[in-house]
């Protein structure tokens, strides 16, 4: 039982390699694509980097710690860089507004959108800073397995005091009246899978994320962090297996015992499965060992699609800054057509990433790399139709803001959309974030962690405790504490 095999290489399943080998496990990582990283890979072409999916570095401390209990230093193997505006705004009748690092500017800024805007965003970040520091030694590293883990007096008590059963947009409307602090403030939980209006008051404290603990870039891109959990796991002796896509469990009595990777079969122990979790319990595992119905996924509530372009341009553009918001269109209109209604949107939000305003080698000499991301509702007919379609629409909008040609400039396009999630990820219709942060879908309500399969455990970005960078190391870290525990 000191054999663990894990399928996805992932940030959940990497992090879980990482901790099981330090532990002196015999850890083996099977992954369907040809690099680590998960959603979170890179790819090069012209002379562009891309990072193909996170491009926000929020939460430095806590990934910090989590390197920290590996024994490990991150410094060693990559450093941070915050970025200062964090981000760039895009309205649609008024000139665009930078974000300020500095705190005091941040106050500044706020002054200007209405009276006391400042004063008022200084005692909503000190809330939101004690809900994150209540939630992350509270909620985050639970496994969601028994019920006593938050139907307790204590964590109810604390439960309470985070306005849980408020929502985010009573929270910020209460405090402020002007549509550009509402719209700024309610802009984190955008991908979380709901509108303002229907997330808990509990995910504020991605304000302090965002504000109190500031936007970094890592040097050399996001796929760094990735790059450097590999080099631990494989420091520590775990083997990696790329190109070799888990397609069948053999097992017998209530265990797996051979995995199966088209034509090739691999003996095992104990398994985690880090890889979609829908695809794994409803293609993977004989039905009898199902703990969930068809029915049930088609029910779960999930966060956003999205449809990615990565854009090389023979050009610099002035008017970007690393990370830019097009607020210029409606939000709630844009979240109903993902949420309410799905459809493909009329008018989308979207944002664009220029990582080539931090780092040089991401795109050649005197040429722009950009990440265009337009959210969506999973499940929609994906079609080259559609992509062609908002490419022009995004890049005319692209223009119109920065006020610079854009479209005569592109040498390189990639899109990215729902039909490559599923195809990459097995990713359940084709959602890019997991479920959505629902109370219903909250710690012990999300797909449990454990299996009928005895030997079987599942982390990452569709269980406890949820999606995100931090949340999926985390995950992994959750499931690898299971079994460094109950395994000597």
């Amino acid at each position: 039982m000191k054999k663990i095999s894990i399928i996805g290489a992932g940030f959940s399943g990497l992090y879980a390699a990482c901790y099981l080998s330090k532990k002196g496990f015999d850890v083996e990582v099977f992954e369907k694509n040809e690099s680590v990283g998960g959603r979170s890979r890179v790819f090069t072409q012209d002379g562009f980097k891309f990072d193909m999916g996170p491009s926000w570095y929020w939460m430095p401390e806590l990934i910090d710690s989590l390197f920290d209990e590996l024994g490990e230093d991150r410094k060693q193997y990559y450093e941070l860089n915050r970025l200062d505006p964090s981000y760039k705004v895009f309205w649609k009748d008024t000139d665009p507004t930078d974000i300020p690092a500095n705190k005091q500017e941040l106050f500044d800024l706020f002054d200007t959108f209405e009276t006391n805007g400042g004063q008022k965003l200084e005692a909503f970040l000190k809330d939101a800073q004690e809900k994150y520091e209540i939630a992350v030694p509270e909620f985050l590293e639970k496994p969601g397995i028994k019920l006593n883990e938050v139907i307790n007096f204590s964590v109810l008590k604390k439960a309470l005091k985070m306005d849980v059963f408020k929502s985010v947009d009573k929270d910020v409307s209460k405090r402020f009246t002007s549509e550009k602090a509402k719209g700024i403030l309610n802009f984190p939980v955008l991908f979380l899978g709901e509108m303002p209006n229907r997330i808990p008051s509990l995910y504020t404290l991605m304000n302090y994320a965002d504000m109190g603990l500031g936007t970094w870039y890592p040097t050399g891109g996001m796929g760094e962090l990735a790059k450097a959990l590999q080099k631990i796991a494989e420091k520590n002796g775990a083997k990696f297996y790329f190109d070799t896509p888990i397609t069948a469990f053999k097992c017998e009595e209530d265990k797996i015992v051979q995995l199966k990777s088209n034509d090739k079969s691999f003996e095992v122990n104990q398994v985690i499965a880090g890889a979609d979790y829908n695809f794994v319990e409803q293609h993977l595992i004989p039905k009898k060992y199902r703990r969930y119905t068809e029915s049930y996924w088609d029910k779960r509530r999930l966060a956003p699609s999205c449809l990615i372009y990565y854009i090389g341009l023979n050009k610099k553009v002035d008017n970007l800054e690393h990370h830019n918001l097009f607020f210029d269109e409606d939000l709630v209109a844009h979240g109903k057509e993902i949420y309410d209604q799905p459809k493909w949107p009329e008018k989308p939000l979207f944002y664009a990433c220029v990582p080539s305003k931090t780092e040089d080698d991401v795109a050649p000499e005197n040429c722009e790399n950009i990440f265009l991301l337009i959210p969506i509702a999973p499940g929609l007919k994906d079609s080259e139709e559609m992509r062609a379609h908002y490419f022009d629409l995004t890049i005319k909008r692209l223009e119109k803001q920065t006020k610079t040609t854009i479209s005569e400039n592109v040498i390189y396009k990639r899109d990215y959309c729902i039909n490559d999630f599923v195809s990459d990820y097995n990713s359940y219709k084709g959602n890019a974030y997991g479920l959505a942060n629902t109370l219903k879908q909250t710690a012990n309500l999300k797909p449990k962690i454990t299996s009928k399969l005895s030997n079987l455990l599942f982390c990452g970005q569709l269980t406890v405790p949820g999606p995100g960078i931090p949340p999926a190391l985390i995950s992994g870290k959750i499931v690898a504490k299971q079994i460094a525990d109950n395994i000597k």
